[in-house]
């Protein structure tokens, strides 16, 4: 693998600590250092990050669902400008893409563009989701591998592995190493969205799922140590 796209958790930025500040600041400059390594060893690297530590559409009560994923969107390009911040002081050049214009706080997103971006390496963020409501940044980040010809797409979450079911719920429930995107569909996982399961599937486009606990578990995963669980396209 040269191309690799990352999908962040926005809820991991703040480490997992219920109440708290946003972020972790600590946190997300080892998250940047974790990526910095992965770089400096050749990598190609693209990022898309959640807001669930700021703002989940789902959270929007009564409120009309398109405004509420539209808030949501907008979370996403303020955790996407905090990273990148932190990449840059790790010493990369990174930039920010979204799909709802929004110069100059952020650039259109160009597949093209991006491309070059990466292959020159630089890291390039993706905010705002697809500029569309009712689809989340786990599907955002599918269709923006398949557009940039990344290899695989890694997705940093706040689960460590894909279980057969809710691990705090069903204490029988087994932790998958390996699986099929067919297999997480048709047991309806709920790790990660199934739209995004799916679509990888369709383009033969592999997931390695895996936790953000410890940062450094996204250099571990990159590099093809044991870490989370690898979904294959059939």
């Amino acid at each position: 693998m040269k191309r690799i796209l990352i999908k962040l958790s926005g809820e991991a930025l703040k480490n997992g600590v219920v109440g708290s500040d946003l972020y972790d600041h600590a946190f997300v400059d080892r998250v940047a250092l974790a990526i910095k390594d992965c770089a400096d060893d050749g990598y190609e690297l693209a990022l898309v990050v959640g807001a669930g530590n700021i703002w989940r559409g789902r959270q929007g009560g009564e409120m009309d669902r398109t405004s509420a994923d539209r808030m949501g969107m907008l979370a996403t390009v303020i955790n996407a400008i905090c990273l990148k911040d932190a990449l840059i002081r790790a010493g990369l050049k990174a930039s920010v893409m979204t799909a709802v214009a929004m110069e100059p706080l952020a650039e259109a997103y160009s597949a093209d563009e991006a491309k070059k971006r990466l292959a020159s390496g630089e890291v390039v963020i993706f905010g705002a989701g697809l500029g569309i409501p009712f689809l989340s940044t786990d599907t955002t980040g599918a269709v923006r591998a398949a557009e940039i010809d990344a290899d695989a797409m890694f997705m940093a979450k706040n689960i460590d592995y894909i279980y057969t079911d809710d691990p705090r719920k069903n204490p029988d429930a087994k932790r998958l190493e390996r699986v099929k995107a067919s297999e997480v569909l048709a047991m309806n996982l709920k790790a990660i969205d199934a739209t995004a399961t799916a679509f990888c599937l369709s383009v033969g486009m592999p997931i390695h799922v895996f936790g953000l606990k410890e940062p450094a578990d996204i250099a571990k995963a990159i590099k093809g140590e044991r870490v989370g669980t690898v979904i294959t396209a059939d």
